[in-house]
């Protein structure tokens, strides 16, 4: 469809569009977007009317371009016109603010960063990140400057880091984890390092453990290492088991940056004794390999903080893979919920401000962050979420997306050349559901995930005497859903966790 779409003239994509029956017209988009040739961009430009058109139909065309695997500055201008300067709905305006940093940051990833769109898009980020009034307006900005990842907004994130309040900070802070380690300088650990060690002020306790990962992430020195497992002797329960146990994780996986340096640490028996070791939380943190061959690692990794009383506050739920020292974040699910102490009658700690209740839910797709979806926020929101409650879970991400798109001619030694042709589509459906019930008590939370990937490829050698192609077609579906259940009705908390994966066809 993409590759009818490329030859396709103007007039007739558009067309297409106006006369595509309601079902059809979402593929057609995604398939637009996708060709991005100058016709199909024009025709999209004449057809999306920001004003008028459903949410969910330009919350596809946005997303489909964040994803875009090679976009092009005309796309990026196209997104940018659409957006500027016109009263939107908030989904809507949040999805092309990050949709807008995710172009910006894979045109810069092809040295187009001199292109007038993405000085124009970096600008639009930075003057809507200095306007912003509420703190969910910020947090929006902060995870497209993460999408875009961009090394000269990196003081921009540390000062929001620093200085901003718990969710600012958390969202400042997981923009600047989604940089290279090479850009991890020395200003950016010191920074982490205050963060963590409450030098400046006290930061909430999310915020603390991420950059302390920051530092054990990116070639950390033994001196940092050290500080932090001293530090965690220091800290309650809860953190510090979830501390020790990513230390623990970093040891046994052999591609982590500072698995020798931990090595070399746990030689030493004052730190690595069970009196430092033994910390009895329930909190936990485990990643493994799912696949390994000769050029892929795969891995699955959950993590899962509690907080004093046995409240689940935040999960993370992470599939990534290495390949030739490039890492990729295949999927990311994070779920928070934050208040819900003081609502089942538990008392928040001495010196902690009572956090507003809330719970949300994050994810990050092929390294772009999509827009957060808040279950509830307050009393009273949960209250009407619980009596009315359809009971259908929240759609995260649907859609289909041009994953791979490469076309080259290789000149032979022959002095014939051979046309190659890789295309790849991923098809995505990804809901997440929380249900609490007040009455029984119960915590549940489901990620339900569901793909399809099919990777079309074709060789083609065309000569006056000679014609041959070689192609092959590979399709893979795969299901996987992810649930837990926490009852507090009971002490100790009672928790199950499950992972369900469906058997995968491979064709």
């Amino acid at each position: 469809f993409i590759q009818m779409l490329r030859s396709a003239k103007k007039r007739d994509v558009l067309q297409l569009l106006r006369r595509a029956p309601e079902g059809m017209l979402p593929f057609i988009v995604e398939a637009a977007v996708a060709a991005q040739s100058v016709a199909s961009l024009a025709a999209l430009s004449d057809f999306l009317d920001f004003g008028k058109e459903p949410k969910s139909l330009l919350e596809k065309f946005l997303y489909a371009a964040a994803f875009s695997p090679r976009p092009s500055g005309e796309l990026l201008r196209l997104v940018l016109d659409k957006l500027d300067g016109k009263q939107l709905a908030p989904e809507v305006q949040e999805t092309g603010i990050v949709a807008m940093g995710s172009l910006v940051g894979k045109l810069c990833q092809q040295k187009l960063c001199g292109l007038q769109e993405v000085e124009r898009g970096v600008e639009t980020i930075l003057r809507g990140l200095r306007g912003a009034k509420e703190e969910s307006e910020v947090v929006i900005y902060l995870l497209a400057l993460g999408n875009a990842v961009l090394p000269e907004t990196i003081p921009t994130l540390l000062d929001h880091a620093e200085e901003g309040p718990a969710a600012v900070a958390a969202a400042a802070i997981s923009a600047l984890r989604r940089f290279p380690a090479q850009h991890i300088s020395g200003k950016v650990k010191r920074a982490m390092r205050r963060i963590f060690h409450e030098k400046k002020k006290s930061y909430e306790k999310t915020c603390r453990l991420a950059a302390a990962e920051i530092l054990l992430d990116n070639e950390p020195s033994p001196m940092d290492v050290i500080n932090i497992l001293l530090a965690a002797n220091e800290l309650e329960r809860e953190m510090a088991t979830f501390l020790l146990l990513k230390v623990q994780n970093s040891l046994r996986a052999d591609h982590h940056p500072a698995r020798k340096i931990m090595k070399d640490i746990m030689r030493d028996p004052r730190i690595n004794n069970y009196n430092f070791f033994s910390k009895a939380g329930i909190s936990s943190s485990f990643s493994g390999p799912l696949t390994v061959t000769q050029d892929l690692l795969s891995t699955f990794g959950l993590d899962l903080l509690f907080l004093e009383g046995g409240f689940l506050r935040k999960s993370v739920s992470d599939f990534s893979l290495l390949s030739h020292g490039r890492w990729l974040r295949a999927a990311q699910v994070t779920i928070e919920a934050q208040g819900m102490e003081s609502t089942l009658g538990e008392n928040v700690l001495e010196g902690e401000e009572e956090p507003e209740l809330m719970a949300r839910m994050s994810a990050i797709f092929f390294n772009v962050q999509l827009r957060p979806i808040v279950f509830f926020q307050g009393y009273t929101d949960l209250m009407a979420k619980v009596l009315l409650s359809s009971g259908e879970p929240t759609s995260v991400v649907k859609g289909n997306l041009l994953l791979m798109d490469h076309h080259q001619v290789i000149p032979l030694q022959s002095g014939l050349q051979v046309t190659i042709k890789l295309q790849g589509g991923l098809g995505l459906d990804i809901s997440a559901d929380m249900d609490v019930s007040i009455w029984e008590q119960e915590l549940k939370t489901s990620i339900n995930t569901r793909g399809s990937l099919t990777i079309d490829f074709q060789a083609e050698l065309d000569a006056p005497f000679l014609q041959a192609t070689l192609r092959s077609q590979t399709e893979v579906e795969t299901s996987i859903q992810f649930d837990t259940i926490l009852r507090f009705s009971s002490s100790p908390v009672l928790m199950c966790l499950q992972l369900r994966e469906e058997q995968v066809p491979y064709r």
